[in-house]
């Protein structure tokens, strides 16, 4: 398994409750945006926050001299995991007017 997979993984694992109960809200969200948006952006900040330190983890000894390129490639093919289950991740913020 490659290492952006497994730290996606773990994140899930490890922050279980609280990316179950997004996804229910990520999937209201997608049926109807307008309803849910306020209640998804201020949850989804939460689970930002906890993507973004992920992130972090991910890359924090890569992103130094020559890896540097790597880094970003591999935050990308992070970031690409989390879309697969949850799409609508950057419109957390975006207002539906």
């Amino acid at each position: 398994m490659p290492k952006y997979q497994k730290y996606y993984q773990d994140m899930i694992d490890q922050n279980l409750k609280m990316f179950s109960s997004f996804q229910t809200l990520h999937d209201n969200y997608e049926k109807n945006p307008t309803l849910w948006q306020i209640q998804f952006n201020k949850e989804g900040g939460k689970v930002l926050e906890i993507i973004r330190e992920w992130e972090r983890r991910l890359c924090q000894h890569s992103e130094r001299g020559q890896y540097g390129k790597y880094s970003q490639l591999l935050a990308e093919k992070f970031w690409n995991t989390i879309r697969l289950d949850f799409p609508r991740i950057d419109f957390i913020g975006v207002s539906q007017t």
